[in-house]
């Protein structure tokens, strides 16, 4: 098992276990790492491809990864203007502990799936 972390530390700002959870935390973050992984993908495609993105909230979410240093964007200067997003080596070294957490997720859709019933079943 990994290093165990003071778990105030995430009371800190300045804690990175705060800082990844609030980068990866948020709805979208994950989908669109999953969408863009090994390859190169146009706005378009992200949209296409993440169902319920709104373009805002899609626009919002690779301004927060570029500013993070995980996604990289280029701008052809073309009309109309054709924007490509791909990973940077840190967004494809996040994408590895983001997919185990995927097929955590995967492994375990079962009980999740109870366990939102009953979730559900109580409100």
């Amino acid at each position: 098992m990994g290093k165990v972390h003071e778990p105030l530390c995430i009371l800190d700002e300045n804690c990175p276990l705060r800082q990844m959870f609030d980068l990866v935390g948020d709805r979208w973050t994950s989908s669109v790492l999953f969408v863009i992984g090994e390859d190169v993908k146009r706005y378009s495609d992200l949209q296409r491809q993440i169902p319920g993105v709104s373009k805002k909230m899609l626009t919002q979410t690779l301004r927060r990864l570029e500013q993070a240093g995980l996604v990289s964007r280029k701008v052809y200067p073309v009309v109309p203007p054709r924007t490509e997003y791909r990973l940077t080596a840190m967004g494809k070294s996040i994408l590895q502990p983001v997919t185990a957490l995927a097929d955590w997720a995967v492994k375990h859709q079962s009980e999740l799936k109870v366990m939102r019933k009953k979730h559900d079943a109580k409100e």
